[in-house]
């Protein structure tokens, strides 16, 4: 796996970070067919397709607002079916696929949806497999929200909006990772994408989920009834939930939100510089100003006129501007005075 390809400025945000894993559950479950809901910029799409070649298997994209780089994927490969849909409404539509990928709008309501709509289409058939993204922190247990008006207003979590996050702060935090859009506090009923999916499976204990507590948590969700059911677990049993993958995962966050500070501290320091270059100019500037003023023989008269207006204690003076330059230990000349 190419980690930087995979790996948007060094955060993990993309699926593809976990690609050996997937696309293992992916074989095992004998995938024809593939539906990714949430494309962003189309790095996991392009490994998915790289697969599918392979295999004879489809891929179908849903993103409503899909990004110049998964575009220009879809030119490229004109085999991979781009759905520029809200999830809801494409998934109401487009025929089931064999697993079906979620790493979408990642809220509460958004999700039960989803699973609604992917319940609702299977019927009495095979549940697809599907996988998750986010299942961890910091959308395990808090909202977030690409377009808060989408929510119904009585489904959505208080909202925070343009603030950092941090592990261990239930609200936000000074320095952390942005978000433009977040529920203002992390737990409690309703909130997040994991609290989501269990809210589903408690109802359907004919479901398994696991969950791989890496780059931000991954998730599969399947019928045990299924075939695969058994190939699958072997895959996953290892990494579901394991405590090694977890303090590495709380390790490697925390350095994350360590870069996000230094890089804020950086750039406060950066500002700082340009105001204070900026004042350094202006100071030079009035410098010269008053220099230029002290050479003058119409800053002497005007001195002058002064101390006869206010009878010997002008408003002004050649002393004051040189106290003002710090020079007023110099000699006064001759022209201090008008002659």
């Amino acid at each position: 796996m190419d980690s930087v390809a995979t790996d948007n400025g060094d955060v993990g945000y993309s699926l593809a970070n976990v690609e050996e894993l997937l696309l293992s559950c992916l074989d095992a479950a004998g995938v024809g067919s593939v539906l990714e809901v949430g494309a962003f910029r189309g790095d996991l799409t392009a490994r998915l397709l790289d697969w599918a070649a392979g295999r004879g298997a489809r891929v179908a994209a849903i993103d409503p607002s899909p990004e110049p780089e998964l575009i220009e994927l879809h030119e490229r490969h004109p085999e991979l079916e781009l759905i520029r849909e809200t999830s809801q409404r494409a998934l109401a539509e487009v025929p089931l696929a064999d697993a079906v990928i979620i790493d979408g709008d990642h809220n509460y309501y958004t999700l039960s949806e989803e699973l609604r709509l992917l319940e609702e289409r299977a019927g009495s058939g095979r549940w697809p497999l599907i996988a998750f993204h986010d299942v961890g922190w910091p959308h395990g247990r808090r909202d977030a929200y690409h377009d808060p008006e989408r929510i119904p207003e009585e489904h959505r979590q208080p909202l925070a909006h343009d603030v950092a996050l941090a592990p261990g702060e239930p609200g936000v935090s000074r320095a952390g990772l942005h978000y433009e859009w977040v529920a203002a506090h992390e737990g409690g009923p309703r909130n997040g994408v994991l609290t989501a999916i269990e809210d589903f499976i408690a109802e359907r204990p004919g479901l398994r989920l696991a969950v791989v507590p890496a780059f931000f948590g991954f998730g599969v969700l399947w019928s045990r009834d299924a075939p695969w059911d058994a190939e699958l677990a072997r895959i996953l049993d290892p990494w579901d939930r394991n405590p090694v993958i977890e303090r590495l995962e709380a390790n490697r966050v925390a350095h994350l939100v360590d870069q996000r500070e230094l890089a804020s501290l950086r750039a406060r320091q950066a500002r700082m510089e340009g105001q204070l270059a900026e004042l350094r100019g202006r100071v030079a500037e009035q410098t010269g100003l008053l220099k230029r003023m002290l050479d003058s023989r119409a800053f002497t008269v005007a001195e002058w006129l002064s101390r006869l207006n206010q009878r010997g204690t002008p408003v002004f003076s050649r002393a004051a501007v040189r106290r003002a330059l710090g020079r007023d230990g110099e000699r006064r000349s001759p022209s201090d005075e008008p002659g």
